[in-house]
């Protein structure tokens, strides 16, 4: 059994979409999707327009994305290692092939987690859709590194795949996609890049949303080495810089360009000084926090 759960928030357009669009793919075992939305309303607009048995509805209480994760996994948990639990968001749509690409992933044994490629399509013309080009370009290519000589690293939140029966829970006070493999990594298992399979995301287009996302991620990743001081951090400052310098003469493609990415430079300097002043002040990583940056991210809602 497959079990996709999209977790969203109130843009049952979009949701809608992202449902739609795993449904047209070619999977040849059983699957059912599970969309989690903390807004019943989310559920009224899915029945109206999908008739699949294969969809259902969890009603998120409310507590925030992990927390809701967290129930999920364990009312799905399987005593079946072949069977896999795909994640992913209501606010992002995967390309035609992911599925198949992360099955792929999983015919080797010690493969416990799959990520997929995220995609930005914002435009490359304007600073902030420059900003998340660059960035995932450089995870892209972290990633295809790491995985190639099969250390560990973390997942992408927006699409990323696990198998089941092996953990019903994670801690809720961090990054999931950062916490999860580390407990698959724990035991054993193996994480892969399975850079076909894309994920197209809408980024933040002004400042204080931008802001907002960053710091809240940097927090959550920060928790991390007082929840796992051991696990091998992929996602931190020194490795930002340590694997930045390249991108920031390599990547861009004309003067504007590099400016764009000299001023995403002292950004990524900012946020992460107020993320660890944050810290400081014991404000701590929230994962109640989407309805505070969602606007510039709506794809169609």
């Amino acid at each position: 059994m497959i079990d996709i759960i999209i977790t969203s928030y109130k843009e049952p357009k979009a949701t809608l979409r992202a449902v739609q669009l795993f449904l047209a793919q070619d999977i040849r075992q059983d699957f059912r999707i599970i969309v989690s939305d903390p807004f019943p309303e989310v559920k009224e607009f899915l029945k109206q327009h999908l008739k699949d048995k294969r969809v259902g509805f969890f009603l998120d209480p409310g507590e925030g994305k992990s927390y809701a994760l967290n129930l999920l996994l364990d009312k799905l948990y399987s005593n079946n290692n072949d069977d896999i639990v795909i994640l992913t968001d209501g606010d992002v749509y995967v390309s035609n092939n992911a599925v198949k690409e992360i099955l792929k992933a999983f015919e080797d044994k010690e493969i416990g987690c799959v990520t997929g490629k995220p995609v930005s399509i914002d435009s490359r013309n304007n600073k902030y859709g420059y900003w998340s080009h660059f960035l995932f370009a450089g995870i892209d290519k972290v990633r295809k590194k790491l995985s190639k000589e099969k250390k560990f690293f973390e997942c992408s939140g927006y699409l990323f795949a696990v198998r089941n029966g092996v953990i019903k829970e994670f801690p809720p006070d961090a990054c999931e996609d950062s916490i999860i493999p580390y407990l698959f990594w724990k035991q054993g298992y193996k994480i892969a890049y399975a850079e076909k399979a894309e994920v197209y995301v809408k980024n933040p287009g002004n400042w204080k949303d931008w802001v907002n996302q960053k710091i809240r991620n940097i927090k959550g990743h920060e928790n991390l080495s007082r929840i796992a001081p051991d696990m091998p951090r992929t996602k931190s400052f020194w490795n930002e810089i340590k694997h930045g310098w390249y991108f920031l003469f390599a990547y861009p493609k004309n003067i504007k360009e590099f400016f764009w990415a000299i001023q995403l430079f002292f950004a990524r300097l900012y946020i992460y000084l107020k993320a660890f002043k944050d810290l400081r002040k014991k404000q701590a990583y929230s994962d109640g926090w989407r309805e505070n940056e969602i606007e510039s991210t709506k794809m169609m809602d």
